[in-house]
Parts: C-alpha cells; structure tokens; sequence
C-alpha cells in the first residue's frame, strides 16, 4: 500500500478524543474534554437564528463579514487599545485551530525553527512539520509555568523563525504577566522572530488579572499574529470561529493559506459572533464572575478530599499536583483509573509535552453546572476512601 503522509499517519488519537471515549464509555462525567455543559447565551444564539432565518446564506466574504471584521476591530480596541484595521488587519477563520493553522502555515518554510513551550496544545507541532519547520521544545513546570531568560537564551538563534505563546496557558490555567511578555518580546526583536499568539482564552481570566497581548508589547505590533476564539469567549465551542489579527504583510500571507484551507465560514455564526462582542462590559465581567465561582467549586472540594490543587488564574481548567500524594502511578495511569473505577474523566498533562513530560499533574475542567461538580466530587471520595482503606 502507498504510504501516507507520516506527520499525521503516525500521530495517535489526541488525549482529549481518547478520554472522552473513555468517558463514554464508562458513563463517567467529564471533566476532561473543555467544554460548558450548558448551551451558551441565549440572545446570542437567538441572533445566529434569526440570521440564519433572515439573513444571507450564500458564501460570504473569505475575509469575514465586514460587520463582524469591525466588531472585532472594535472589541480589541476598547479592551486593550489595539488599534486595528478591520479591511486589512483582521480575518475571520473556521475556529482556532484554523487560524492558528494559517499563522504557522504563514510563516514557516522547511528548516526553520519554532520555539515552542511545553505543555503545548495538540495542534501545534504535526503543522509546523508540515510545514517542514523544526520544534525547538522549551519545559515549563509546575507550579508557577514562568518564561525565563534562561530558556529563551538557550533556544533562541538566528534560525528562529517564529515562536508560538498560549496564552493564557491550556492546560496550566496560568495568565502571563507583563515581565514574562516583556522578556519574550526582547527576543523575538533581537533575533527578527515572528510570534504567533494563541489567546483563544483572554477573556476567561481571573480575580482581576488582565490579560496582555504580546502584540501590544512596545516592538511586536509588526511582529505578531494574535489568535482569538469567539468559541471560547463566549462558551459556544462548537460554533467553530477564530479571529486572526496581524500587521498587513503578515494578515496577507496568512489568508491566502486560509482560502485553501476553509475558505470561509457560517455567515449566520459571525453575525451572531459580531453582536456578541458588542454587549457591554458587564457581560463579560459577570461571565469570568460565574466561571470563578465553578473554578472556586471544584477548588475547594478536591482539596478538602486531599488534592493539592494548583491555583487556575484562567481558562476553563484546573490543575492537580498529585506528586505529594504518593500514588506511585503516573498522570495518565491515575486518569485512566478513575475514569474506570470512578466514572470521572481528567486529562493527564503528560500529553502535552513530546519530550521531558511532567508526569505528575492532572487537568480538570470546571465550566460544568454546580450538580456536575458535585457529582464529581462525591465519586472522587470515593476514590480517596478506597485508598485510605488500602493503604491501612
């Protein structure tokens, strides 16, 4: 048989898609894959509705819709002072994944070098060897995740071409503060690097921490592509919608990769999409207000059972250190147990890293009703229970 592309037929099925079978299978909940057991805003699928109804359903602009083109536009510039030009500065796509996809397809040409951090998303590393790029794998670890000058002195050179930051950071829930964005910055200027910015999660941050785009960083305005996620802002996953957002020579080379890609995307869903980034502060205060109170939920019911859980300052996500507990099995081997014996699926950090995994660390998502939750808990009792006995 002709042999198939190896980047992708050698890849396994993605952690998140292996343990919400397993979820599936057990009739566990999960707490694995990051999604919202709710359906979203209501007036904001009412508008994707009402748009599909009475609206226009032939292909739109590849660019995205003017109005929704603006309205991110316009979104950016009030949160963070990001002046941009929706006609040349700013693309819609079919998700992130999709813009991030156009962004590394962009920039990278075959033997150039990607500074990427680990963890790292899924997504990251089978495009950039597609594109014939090399990853050049920088270990963050517990518990704070910090960028330091150390790290980036050792990976940094004049082959980088570009270097890819999440954040906020899935799946360690860490916001990066200025320092650390100052620091990459530096780099990225000194060795003319492009950085590739997925900050599908700006929006869902924590106890008044602001969330700073590396392109607003004085010397990266021209340097970065910024990521977005309407998926994630507005906790309708499935709608599938990215923004990308970049200096005109870097947004041009980007959509002609996405017009071979998706080409375009649902006109109802970025109708939708651009009335949504037009409700007022308070909708998204109250959002990160509602998701703190889940976070805070599940916080302090895994630790009155015994977990060390590590603080989550965004995403949907928090992290346990399972190393003080002297388990003697790995993130993946206690994710597959409990999943298995206690009908609860997580997702074990090890997946995140290629090299040097931090074995010890297990990612649960919080963006689950309170009856979920608790749920949870209880069957994790359970857990800690059997192994109290076990142990006498």
């Amino acid at each position: 048989m002709t042999s198939m592309n190896k980047v992708f037929a050698d890849l396994p099925v993605t952690i998140f898609e292996a343990m919400s079978q397993l979820a599936r299978d057990n009739n566990a909940i999960n707490l694995g894959q990051g999604f919202p057991d709710d359906p979203g805003p209501e007036d904001i699928r009412r508008a994707a509705a009402d748009a599909v109804v009475n609206g226009y359903n032939q292909y739109p602009s590849m660019m995205g819709i003017p109005e929704l083109r603006q309205a991110i536009a316009s979104h950016y510039g009030h949160w963070h002072g990001l002046k941009l030009d929706p006609m040349t500065e700013v693309m819609v796509t079919s998700g992130g994944t999709e813009a991030l996809t156009s962004a590394i397809l962009a920039v990278v040409e075959p033997g150039d070098e990607v500074i990427v951090f680990q963890p790292v998303y899924d997504s990251y590393l089978p495009i950039i060897r597609q594109a014939g790029g090399i990853p050049r794998l920088l270990r963050l670890e517990p518990p704070h995740w910090r960028l330091s000058e150390e790290m980036l002195r050792g990976a940094f050179n004049r082959k980088t071409k570009a270097v890819l930051l999440n954040n906020p950071l899935n799946p360690a829930a860490v916001v990066y503060p200025r320092e650390d964005l100052e620091l990459l910055a530096r780099f990225c200027q000194e060795f003319d690097t492009i950085a590739i910015c997925d900050e599908v999660w700006e929006h869902v941050i924590f106890d008044g921490r602001e969330h700073i785009p590396l392109i607003t960083i004085p010397g990266m305005r021209d340097r970065t592509i910024k990521v977005g996620s309407a998926g994630k802002i507005f906790s309708l996953t499935g709608w599938k919608i990215g923004f990308v957002c970049a200096a005109p020579p870097l947004l041009r080379v980007a959509a002609k990769v996405h017009q071979f890609l998706t080409f375009t995307t649902a006109p109802n869903l970025q109708v939708a999409v651009a009335y949504g980034l037009s409700k007022p502060d308070e909708y998204f205060f109250d959002m990160r207000k509602d998701l703190a109170r889940s976070r805070d939920r599940l916080t302090e019911g895994l630790k009155s059972l015994g977990f060390p859980v590590l603080r989550s300052q965004g995403t949907y996500f928090l992290t346990v250190d399972l190393s003080p507990l002297g388990l003697n099995e790995t993130d993946e081997a206690f994710c597959r147990r409990i999943v298995t014996d206690y009908k609860v699926a997580a997702i074990p950090v090890s997946a995140f890293y290629e090299q040097d995994a931090v074995t010890s660390v297990v990612r649960f998502c919080f963006a689950k009703k309170d009856a979920t939750l608790d749920t949870a808990l209880e069957r994790l009792a359970d857990a800690v229970r059997r192994r109290k006995h076990v142990s006498a």
